[in-house]
């Protein structure tokens, strides 16, 4: 399954012109639709400050790495292809998109670790399918690849695996549950039997968390010691789980020692403005500040998925560190560095041959890619399924709490074509159109529980999602528009309800038999 990209090798200029390409040809001469076009909050506050989210919206698991002035982060995609999206940054708040290292479905996709070693990178990642699961690894001799087929490295007994160089010079990989394994020097297999290392950090019974669930080791070498960075607690449930801790020790073979502090950070309480913090990754900046990056849930907002934060923290005599952002509620002083242009463009007009890098589909059958085209302005998808459940809609990331899209679909003769806030299978809400019918999609389910096929047609949808309750609007004609008469609350559309650690995302989707061809694709967030 290939999944082209729009080219990556971009300068920042360059960069900060497709942007404006990308965006602005859809929505020139309208300026209601030209406030938050690039779907994604600003965390550079342009006074020296930054404010939590460093990249709004589902990016979960964040693994960062430093290679001389540049940082390079990729994150967990899950069930969404083309997968491990790949950014770029020269201050690590202001992120640009550059790709994606794998188009092969190994499944849904958890906790990477992207690594550089003797001249190579590589990303380590667990990936889960109905059959089973195992851990993998890509690699690339540029960031911006080619990225190899994934390499299955036989181990289906943990997830989140983290790479370390030993005092020996041997590859190791770190695995949940304390677990660790020697790799071949190509870092493609593994040696021997997996062995126990760490037997982790036990927190108070008292404590209100989702379960203890050690996962996500990330090693960092600083002088004479190894850190082991992990979480524990559970990653969603109670805001009060999920946590960063820290171990260390002389040799890649233990003993591990637990840190005093432990935890380094959790969020203490429901209050606060992050919830279920944890899965951190330690970097250093060019002035020699060292930084967490990891995940959390923003308060009142599941919905939204787990978003990557950004903690400064700071070394002490005894060779620990502490962090210093507290709850991260408040603006912190920014990394060295310059800033990039930061974000990525969700509105589509579709005008390139390519499929612009903010989509991706839902749970892609190998051959998901046949399905569409694009030319004319349009991006031509035919029919899967019957209803968004089982017709891989495309989606966007969007970070912003409240926001509209809209788009132009027509629709062959036999096909559906719909525009809805998508969660996954079990949980979606939203719209579709026949040319005669329409089907409402709410709690994950249909009504009326199957469309016939219709005579197809033009339409409009434009789909407003504020305070957790979607509005959903319809046009013959672009300009006079009804509102549909019903509106959904979904502040339930969330891991805790469904499971799968997604995001409520917006998306499109072309269920029956027949093609539909969408354009104009125009997102805005509410300010």
């Amino acid at each position: 399954m290939t999944f082209p990209v729009r080219p990556s090798r971009l300068s920042t200029a360059a960069l900060a012109c497709a942007l404006l390409v990308a965006t602005g040809a859809a929505i020139a001469g309208d300026p209601a639709w030209a406030r938050g076009i690039e779907g994604q909050r600003q965390a550079d506050l342009g006074d020296g400050t930054f404010l939590n989210p460093i990249l709004a919206g589902d990016r979960p698991d964040p693994s960062v790495l430093r290679v001389g002035d540049a940082y390079y982060l990729t994150l967990s995609s899950f069930d969404s292809y083309p997968g491990l999206p790949l950014w770029q940054s020269r201050d690590l708040v202001n992120w640009q998109p550059i790709g994606h290292a794998i188009t092969t479905s190994v499944g849904s996709i958890w906790a990477p670790d992207l690594v550089l070693h003797e001249g190579r990178f590589y990303i380590y990642f667990p990936g889960r399918t109905e059959v089973g699961r195992s851990n993998y690894v890509v690699w690339a001799d540029d960031i911006h690849g080619p990225w190899s087929e994934p390499i299955d490295l036989a181990l289906p007994g943990h997830i989140d695996p983290g790479h370390a160089v030993g005092e020996d010079g041997k590859r190791y990989l770190f695995l949940s549950a304390g677990d660790y394994v020697q790799l071949a020097d190509d870092g493609l297999s593994t040696v021997g039997e997996i062995r126990h290392a760490y037997g982790g950090w036990r927190y108070p019974e008292d404590w209100v968390v989702e379960s203890y669930s050690q996962e996500g080791p990330k090693i960092t070498r600083r002088g004479e010691w190894y850190y082991m960075i992990t979480a524990v607690g559970g990653t969603a449930g109670p805001p009060t789980g999920h946590m960063v801790i820290v171990a260390r020790s002389r040799s890649i073979h233990g003993p591990w020692e637990n840190a005093p502090n432990n935890p380094v950070v959790r969020t203490a309480s429901r209050d606060e403005q992050w919830w279920s913090r944890g899965h951190a990754t330690l970097v250093e900046d060019a002035a020699g500040q060292w930084w967490m990056m990891y995940h959390g849930y923003e308060r009142d907002h599941w919905t939204l998925g787990r978003q990557a934060l950004l903690d400064p923290i700071r070394w002490t005599d005894d060779g620990w560190f502490v962090a210093e952002g507290g709850d991260l509620g408040r603006p912190l002083a920014k990394p060295a560095g310059s800033p990039v242009p930061h974000g990525m463009a969700l509105s589509d007009d579709f005008s390139g041959d390519t499929l612009a890098p903010q989509w991706a589909f839902y749970d892609p059958a190998p051959d998901e890619m046949s399905r569409l085209s694009l030319g004319d302005g349009a991006l031509t998808l035919r029919g899967k399924g019957a209803a968004p459940r089982d017709a891989s809609p495309l989606t966007v990331i969007s970070g912003d709490r409240g926001y509209e899209f809209q788009v132009e679909m027509e629709i062959e003769p036999g096909a559906i074509g719909g525009a809805l806030l998508f969660y996954s299978d079990r949980l979606y809400a939203g719209l579709g159109f026949n040319g005669e019918r329409f089907i409402m999609h709410r709690y994950g389910e249909e009504r009326p529980a199957r469309l016939p096929a219709g005579p197809g047609g033009r339409l409009w949808l434009r789909v407003r999602h504020e305070d957790h309750v979607m509005t959903v609007h319809h046009s013959r004609d672009g300009e006079a528009w009804d509102k549909y008469d019903v509106q959904m609350e979904t502040s339930g559309y969330h891991h805790n309800t469904a499971g799968r650690f997604l995001s409520l995302r917006p998306g499109v989707y072309a269920a029956g038999d027949g093609r539909v061809r969408f354009r104009d694709f125009r997102y805005r967030a509410l300010e």
